[in-house]
């Protein structure tokens, strides 16, 4: 009689071919105890795949953790699974703390290409699992896949397969509030309609923390009382957070802040934030409102009460209208701990600074209350003003993370700006669709700053030298894209002054 559990055989033995030859997998992740300490699974949520590692590599390098490099060449952003050896269970529950990509980490305790070939790894490590077989305390299995619903009646014949075959646990089932909790997950390999009818893995262990994705949910934009068009994603702004490693009682600036979004996560960890714009009517709540029949905006709307809304009004600075080119109105000394910011693209809010289209002299008089003219600001020279400003003002081993928009047929590494005094971290790609993309570009200041013209940022290949950001997203057509192509690939292109 044919059940949920038959399989076809011919297509087993084809994938334990195709995934043997792939090699998915460190060799010694199948031993729950290592040189390293235990073996864990990182189970991600299949969301921003391109920024996993960095992410990954920032928190271990915040918390001081050792992450061996050789597992990170494992790390596949196709698959929401990855097998990482860690010192202590304490370094894992640090990770998960403050991660917003990992959805669960588990102890693994056992693995394989088929439920077959996972029972016997299980087997193997029973020795070592003994005392949780043994406990009395209560307990739940989870049975997840990804790429694939399963059906519940699919799961319980899962669950009591690996009860009777594999780990029979002494405790007694508890559904509602167990006192330990398990996983069985099965990956049915890449996104796609029509997944394979068997697992192309599957993993067992035991739950030790969850990451930090419910804060995404606390803190959504639209909560809040002060948002704009261009307010960042709160799932953003946690990634962002956690890419410059900020923490308690730094001093963080976006120097773009608008409506203060990427402030919230800050604060959030505890690190004081301040932050400068130049659109005076945004940041008195004067501008035109972003909500949906709203008319005028509150006076109330403001980044100081967005915090205060969250109960972080404490860390709030001070919020200020300026112009981010200007870097004389700031003292030259290395006084903040990160630089976070997403700057104008020109898509919805246009860049703008202070300057003149022509000379115009003012009397002592009109100078009083005399509201500055602003002309055009380029992406270009943002991102060669914004290094420069990071290389003055951030100290010795602070970051600098920010956005940078890209016409994805065109991009090369080179379009990125460099800075002599600044390490590149991190460059990952968020996609916006099939033409336009953006980059997430985390950068480490590695000396400390003095007055000397030749360290200042450059660009190799000025990405917007024949075409600005927002004709590349509306207008750009397919002769325009080959132009941009073969005039803006030369190494001594440059964006006039």
């Amino acid at each position: 009689m044919e059940t949920l559990l038959e399989n076809d055989t011919n297509l087993i033995k084809l994938k334990r071919t195709r995934l043997k030859m792939a090699a998915p997998m460190n060799s010694n992740a199948s031993s729950l105890q290592c040189k390293h300490g235990k073996t864990y699974l990182l189970y991600f949520a299949n969301h921003h795949t391109d920024f996993r590692v960095a992410e990954l590599v920032a928190l271990a390098d915040m918390f001081g953790i050792d992450l061996p490099v050789a597992d990170l060449k494992f790390l596949d952003k196709e698959c929401p699974f990855f097998v990482v050896h860690l010192s202590s269970e304490a370094d894992a529950k640090q990770l998960a703390s403050r991660s917003v990509l990992i959805k669960s980490i588990i102890e693994l305790w056992g693995h394989g290409i088929t439920h077959e070939d996972l029972f016997e790894d299980l087997r193997k490590s029973k020795d070592s699992v003994m005392s949780h077989l043994m406990d009395t305390a209560s307990f739940k299995i989870v049975v997840d896949g990804f790429n694939k619903s399963l059906p519940q009646k699919y799961k319980v014949q899962r669950i009591e397969r690996l009860t009777e075959d594999a780990l029979p646990f002494s405790g007694k089932i508890d559904l509602k509030n167990p006192d330990q909790l398990y996983y069985l997950l099965e990956d049915y390999g890449k996104q796609s309609k029509n997944a394979d009818s068997v697992p192309q893995h599957v993993y067992f262990g035991r739950w030790v923390a969850d990451g930090n994705r419910n804060e995404i949910q606390n803190q959504e934009v639209n909560k809040r009382s002060f948002i704009g068009n261009t307010s960042m994603e709160a799932s953003l702004s946690l990634l962002m957070a956690n890419l410059s490693k900020v923490q308690k009682n730094m001093l963080v600036i976006d120097p773009f802040v608008g409506t203060g979004s990427i402030l919230v996560p800050c604060a959030y960890h505890q690190a004081y934030v301040m932050g400068t714009d130049i659109n005076y009517l945004l940041l008195h709540a004067k501008a035109k409102p972003s909500r949906h029949k709203q008319k005028t905006r509150s006076p109330d709307e403001s980044i100081r009460n967005n915090l205060a809304g969250y109960g972080l009004e404490a860390y709030y600075g001070d919020i200020m209208v300026a112009d981010a080119s200007r870097h004389t109105m700031w003292r030259t000394t290395e006084i903040f701990d990160a630089i976070i910011t997403d700057p104008p693209y020109g898509i919805r809010e246009g860049a703008k600074k202070v300057g003149k289209e022509e000379a115009v002299t003012l009397t002592p008089d009109q100078r009083v209350d005399h509201i500055p003219q602003k002309v055009e600001y380029d992406l270009s020279n943002i991102f060669t003003d914004l290094l420069n400003f990071a290389y003055k003002f951030l100290r010795t081993g602070g970051r600098l993370t920010y956005w940078f928009p890209v016409h994805r047929a065109n991009y090369k590494e080179e379009n990125i700006p460099h800075h002599p005094s600044m390490r590149l971290v991190s460059n990952c790609e968020q996609t916006m669709n099939l033409r336009i993309s953006r980059r997430l570009i985390t950068m480490e200041k590695i000396q400390p700053y003095r007055e000397d013209e030749s360290l200042a940022s450059q660009t190799h290949v000025d990405h917007y030298l024949n075409s600005s950001f927002r004709n590349m997203y509306f207008n750009m057509s397919e002769n325009q894209q080959k132009s941009v192509t073969t005039e803006g690939n030369s190494p001594d292109s440059r964006k006039p002054p």
